[in-house]
């Protein structure tokens, strides 16, 4: 009997062109389906005729390909509700946090817009005592400066009229507000009013547009009041 040597070296040829392209997928840790059978395909093209491939060998491949194929429906599956959850959950949160507009926040800001009235802040403070709070103008001027006394660390409130040191009304605009207590600085909070509840996507989730403030993350809300 002749054996054509061109098609079996030819066939060994494709065998190892497919073994390659497999073999560089499966480093890259992105071997799929398609992947598995072309190997599978370019072993039964290249078998000895006169030496077959085992029935339980091929047996075993195949369920090895179904196995794979299972595996990735599944991922697919899991991903597929992953993001319907995360959705559901997202969609609660922001018709849940709705129970907020025209509710007072306390939110962190070291700025603010004054628009008349009072405003009510807070510093979150390390330990009791005395601290500073200064109120500065859109030119990083002073135009207030009020001692209030901390019992306790953490958030101590402190409201500002709207007047200089020299008791004159200020006009409206930009502000921004400091605390300390000497060479220890305070973060500081601004009281608004929630004006809308939004979505600003994966990074940022559910936000609140708070009057004054702008838009705040949910999650930075500090108190309800």
């Amino acid at each position: 009997m002749t054996i054509n040597t061109a098609n079996t070296l030819g066939s060994a040829n494709n065998a190892a062109s497919a073994a390659s392209q497999v073999g560089s997928a499966a480093k890259a840790g992105s071997m799929s389906q398609a992947d598995f059978l072309k190997l599978m395909t370019a072993q039964l093209q290249s078998q000895d005729p006169t030496h077959p491939v085992d029935n339980t060998q091929f047996v075993s491949q195949m369920a090895q390909f179904s196995q794979l194929q299972s595996t990735q429906d599944m991922v697919s599956s899991v991903q597929t509700l992953n993001s319907t959850v995360n959705g559901a959950l997202q969609t609660s949160q922001v018709l849940g946090s709705s129970n907020l507009v025209n509710r007072e926040v306390m939110v962190p800001t070291a700025t603010l817009q004054y628009a008349g009235g009072s405003v009510t802040g807070a510093a979150n403070v390390t330990a009791p005592g005395t601290m500073a709070v200064n109120v500065l103008d859109a030119s990083g001027n002073v135009v207030r400066t009020m001692a209030v006394d901390a019992t306790s660390s953490g958030l101590t409130q402190f409201s500002w009229d709207g007047k200089d040191n020299a008791g004159n009304q200020l006009p409206s605009g930009n502000y921004s507000i400091a605390a300390a207590n000497g060479d220890t600085s305070f973060d500081t909070y601004v009281a608004g009013k929630v004006t809308a509840v939004g979505y600003g996507g994966s990074t940022v989730g559910t936000y609140l547009q708070v009057a004054g403030v702008g838009g705040v993350a949910l999650s930075q809300v500090a108190q309800i009041l």
